[in-house]
């Protein structure tokens, strides 16, 4: 059964991207600790990182660099959190987010209820960011 990454990236669910690629996908979680609080994730269904090609978990922490310069400029952030905890689904994915301080780093904080316009102007600030970092050909229309 595939999951609910899967089922966002085949677009059976809807999802906020905000990176295409063939191998890696970014698009904004649905309970963000911060704005702009982005899930980074292989199109390949692989539960642990620990189990990702090595060429593939490169590529994943490139996008995941690139996503978080996007965080830092877009949101004017200090640092751009990173963190992999893979608890809540059993496909591997990389927390990117604004950080000033470890808050961030403390999911149990993450706000399921953030209302739609919050996430599609997050969203669109850092479709924007990466296009002006130089990502453009990897940024889906708004």
């Amino acid at each position: 059964m595939s999951t609910v990454f899967s089922k966002i990236i085949a677009g059976e669910l809807p999802g906020r991207f905000v990176w295409e690629d063939p191998e890696v996908v970014a698009f904004l979680t649905i309970a963000p600790v911060a704005p702009g609080h982005t899930l980074v994730v292989p199109r390949a269904e692989v539960d642990r990182w620990t189990d990702l090609e090595p060429a593939l978990l490169t590529r994943l922490n490139e996008v995941a660099q690139a996503v978080g310069k996007a965080v830092v400029e877009g949101f004017g952030a200090t640092r751009a959190g990173y963190l992999i905890a893979g608890f809540e689904v059993p496909h591997t994915h990389v927390h990117i987010f604004p950080a000033d301080d470890m808050s961030g780093f403390d999911l149990s904080l993450a706000n399921p209820d953030t209302p739609a316009e919050e996430a599609d102007a997050a969203a669109a600030t850092l479709r924007q960011s990466l296009r002006d970092l130089g990502y453009g050909q990897f940024v889906p229309e708004d």
